[in-house]
């Protein structure tokens, strides 16, 4: 179904093309969301996602599964936006989610957990995709290898040298 979408998006065909935003959406926020720590970035990405899709879509030749060729357009995005120092309170979303009235032990495992992902994504950039991939979207390695362009050891040899950064900084 996805590729007679992508057929007809390829040829025109503005519904089709709405209803791919429309199937891809939320992974394409949810990706911006993880790589970004904030929503408001990850909104402006998964809108930067969906205009690049639109001029980019006469180009996608299937060699790749859609939504692998879609993670790695949201990547890219987020690495343009990154380097364009656009990063706007990259804390503050994370910060207001914490409120008083949380429960401690909750409140606990929350500031934890988004530390541990604000260092994630200070990592360097192959071993953060690396991570984010197979921890963040539970991907396998053969399946990160092929989103990133590399082989399959080599994401495994980033995710290891993440673990022990992480150690390190944790």
């Amino acid at each position: 179904m996805t590729r007679a979408l992508v057929t007809r998006a390829q040829n025109g065909d503005a519904q089709a093309f709405g209803e791919l935003i429309e199937d891809h959406y939320d992974l394409i926020h949810r990706t911006a969301w993880k790589w970004c720590g904030n929503r408001s970035d990850a909104e402006d990405v998964a809108q930067d996602v969906c205009v690049k899709l639109g001029s980019a879509i006469a180009g996608f030749d299937g060699r790749s599964a859609f939504s692998s060729w879609v993670y790695r357009i949201t990547l890219n995005t987020v690495r343009d936006m990154q380097r364009a120092g656009q990063r706007r309170g990259k804390y503050a979303d994370a910060y207001a989610e914490i409120s008083p009235e949380d429960h401690p032990p909750d409140q606990e495992e929350a500031a934890t957990s988004r530390q541990l992902w604000a260092a994630v994504r200070d990592l360097p950039e192959k071993q953060r995709d690396a991570v984010l991939l197979v921890y963040a979207e539970e991907l396998s390695h053969a399946a990160a290898a092929e989103i990133m362009g590399i082989k399959e050891a080599t994401v495994s040899y980033h995710v290891h040298e993440a673990r022990k950064t992480l150690r390190g900084l944790l």
